[in-house]
């Protein structure tokens, strides 16, 4: 892969008058930083990649942005107002930037990150709520055995669609109404949203 790709010159180019100079101050400011890293284009972005992501500087209409790959490691620490990572992320001038010397500090810390194959660490996932079907919709489903069955079988996610399709009805006539085909569809094994699948 080259050092430099022509699609990220594109990019720039393309890029709205006030954002040129951001971006190319970022990219000069990377590739001197880091001689080895490379550009791509990622996510309709501009993305610099050392041993793995290192960041990303995509421009929108009205700002640039200074994304860091593992910004929540390299920004461990600072409070919450005025973290350098929340001041990347909405910039429409040179003067938007930290200093140079920060900036280059920022990126030698995240080099230094992906040199020792540090992970962020993801969340854990939120525990799922059980699905809680309705006595009237239970009381229903169990007229239809073949219905039952089925809805039985069908994936959590699959049930909760049903249950918050029923339940979110305002009207008593729309929630039966709306019982009744559920029971029809789920007997043919059919998905809340099988019209669209």
């Amino acid at each position: 892969m080259p050092k430099r790709d022509p699609r990220v010159d594109a990019y720039i180019a393309k890029s709205a008058n006030f954002a040129k100079p951001i971006l190319n101050h970022i990219r000069r400011l990377v590739h001197t930083t880091c001689p080895d890293v490379e550009e791509t284009i990622k996510w309709q972005a501009p993305v610099f990649v050392y041993k793995g992501i290192l960041l990303a500087s995509p421009a929108f209409k009205q700002h640039c942005a200074f994304f860091f790959w593992k910004g929540r490691l390299l920004f461990r620490g600072y409070p919450a107002e005025g973290n350098p990572r929340e001041k990347l992320r909405h910039l429409t001038s040179l003067a938007d930037l930290p200093s140079d010397r920060m900036l280059t500090g920022y990126i030698r810390k995240a080099v230094e990150l992906n040199e020792a194959g540090l992970k962020v660490p993801r969340p854990k996932p939120k525990a799922k709520k059980e699905v809680v079907v309705p006595g009237y919709f239970l009381a229903l489903l169990k007229k239809n055995k073949k219905a039952m069955t089925v809805f039985r079988n069908f994936s959590a996610s699959c049930r909760r669609e049903y249950v918050e399709w029923i339940t979110e009805a305002k009207r008593e006539e729309t929630r039966a109404r709306r019982m009744k085909v559920a029971i029809k569809w789920i007997a043919r094994g059919k998905s809340r949203s099988w019209k669209y699948q």
